[in-house]
């Protein structure tokens, strides 16, 4: 299940040309992307090759308006696999990429790089300089190249198209529950685990403290979650925001793994949200915030095992 990086004016290795290809950013992989992948799958015109983008467009485009991803591109390429993706095709982007018209795109890229045979893409696809082109463009382009094109309809949930503005939305809210809804899966966070002020040792509650984190984090609180690690998966407690009952406002992402022993420092660790159990606060004191945190281990425990045993 190969990733294949891709420039523009070079052409994709001959295991990735000839086939259904579905342009995207694809950021989260939810359940509209595998959609679209599944209808790829059934147009029958050769390999399923999704292509992304790396960087996001509005790197180069519009700094000020670009936000943190829901995935990185490896895991990305992951989920489009574990979607049925025959070939990922990671497109470089570059400002001669951007500048290109929609027919100029078509031609360098669809036709050029890729030798497609099918395009499937979504309702309110767009592409090309300014974002000029749309399904109509490519339904011309494809009939005149005799490339079979398919448009899908908006894939919706609970009345409403599934989008990746619509998981991030939840994500601010801290609903990772509608999130895990909209993905078909729980969010999933990475991050390497920093030494901290390893305060959480004497309280009791050891905690990895995650840096370098490169992707949407969602809003404050405290969450159950699940670590897979390979040792097995743990359930979790994880806490997102400010410590203020030590006098520390600085946003940390704090992980507690259940029945875990041993040294995580160094590791990169993944974390998938299960539920948000509560907000964040200053308390009184040492003793308040340990009873809380006993009842936030206590209830995170409980989801885990409603998980396991559904």
């Amino acid at each position: 299940m190969p990733v294949v990086p891709l420039r523009l004016e070079s052409p994709a290795p001959p295991a990735a040309r000839g086939g259904v290809v579905a342009i995207g950013n694809f950021d989260g992989v939810h359940r509209g992307h595998a959609a679209l992948i599944a209808a790829a799958r059934q147009l029958g015109c050769g390999p399923v090759v999704p292509v992304t983008f790396d960087p996001h467009p509005l790197v180069l485009l519009a700094r000020e308006k670009y936000q943190p991803p829901l995935t990185t591109v490896p895991e990305r390429a992951r989920l489009l696999h574990a979607a049925g993706a025959d070939h990922v095709v990671v497109l470089q982007t570059s400002t001669d990429l951007l500048a290109l018209s929609a027919d100029a795109f078509f031609g360098s890229v669809i036709r050029g790089a890729l030798a497609a045979r099918g395009m499937i893409e979504g309702y309110n696809f767009r592409f090309g300089k300014d974002r000029t082109g749309s399904n109509d463009t490519l339904r011309t382009l494809c009939a005149a190249a005799d490339i079979e094109f398919r448009e899908i309809p908006a894939f919706t949930r609970d009345g409403r198209p599934v989008s990746s503005s619509r998981v991030r939305d939840a994500l601010g809210r801290g609903d990772v529950r509608d999130a895990a809804d909209l993905l078909a899966r729980p969010y999933r966070l990475s991050g390497v685990v920093g030494t901290g002020a390893r305060r959480g040792r004497t309280i009791g509650f050891p905690t990895a403290n995650l840096e370098r984190i490169e992707t949407l984090v969602p809003a404050a609180g405290v969450y159950a979650v699940s670590i897979p690690t390979d040792r097995g998966v743990f359930a979790g407690a994880a806490h997102i925001g400010a410590n203020a009952t030590f006098g520390e406002y600085a946003r940390t992402v704090e992980v507690h793994l259940l029945d875990f022993g041993g040294d995580l420092y160094g590791q990169t660790l993944a974390v998938d949200f299960l539920a948000r159990l509560r907000g964040t606060r200053k308390f009184e004191g040492v003793d308040a915030l340990v009873e809380q945190m006993r009842q936030d281990v206590a209830e995170a425990r409980r989801i885990a095992a409603d998980r396991r045993n559904p």
